[in-house]
């Protein structure tokens, strides 16, 4: 029997499913949604993160449906995502709580220009990255201070942020897998290089982020 894997590609436009032939080690099938695109005041960019779960979801029944496949036809399922786009979310629901700040969002602008230079210098050697908006962390702790729903969330312990990987991983397991990459941590700026398999607090507490969401 033929096995298969598929990658869920999330772009900034669009999801896409690609089925993998693992003995031909070709692509058999691809699929592809587009979702909206929000901007809600210059410079902002948004995106309905349960949108894209619901388009991720339609794509890979899609695919399986096309190639006359089933669960057990596929060995694995990668996310490749646009990496530094933050989701929040109900920890129990699973359901997103505002709006997805995408990457390309300047929100966050003069919150970053106006870090003391220690801390950039500090952020850059820890991480490699120069303080921008474009990356996570500012992204998170503008939710944490301007959303309602995150502030009561948080209290309650049912808040989870993450990039958009995270939040389709928690989803398309039912809410069992709460996890992201090394990969993607790196482009959140709370991640340093020497132990990447950890948050680091330091980093946590220069953008006032608990570390258990």
């Amino acid at each position: 029997m033929k096995k298969y894997i598929i990658a869920i590609d999330e772009g900034t436009t669009s999801t896409k499913a690609v089925l993998f032939d693992v003995e031909t080690n070709s692509i058999k099938d691809i699929v592809k949604r587009e979702f909206k695109q929000y901007f809600p005041h210059e410079a902002w960019v948004e995106h309905d993160a349960e949108e894209i779960y619901i388009s991720t979801r339609k794509n890979l029944l899609n695919i399986l449906t096309k190639n006359n496949l089933t669960a057990k036809d596929i060995l694995a399922i990668g996310i490749t995502n646009q990496r530094e786009t933050v989701v929040a979310f109900d920890k129990i629901t699973g359901k997103p709580i505002s709006k997805a700040i995408v990457w390309q969002c300047k929100r966050t602008a003069d919150y970053c220009n106006n870090f003391k230079k220690s801390d950039k210098l500090k952020i850059k050697e820890k991480t490699g990255l120069i303080m921008d908006s474009y990356f996570s962390a500012s992204k998170i702790n503008w939710i944490l201070n301007n959303i309602p729903e995150a502030k009561k969330l948080l209290k309650e312990d049912r808040l989870l942020v993450g990039t958009m990987d995270s939040f389709l991983c928690y989803r398309l397991t039912n809410k069992k897998v709460f996890a992201t990459d090394t990969s993607n941590a790196s482009r959140t700026m709370l991640s340093r290089l020497s132990s990447p398999l950890e948050w680091d607090d330091e980093l946590l507490k220069i953008f006032n982020i608990p570390k258990q969401i």
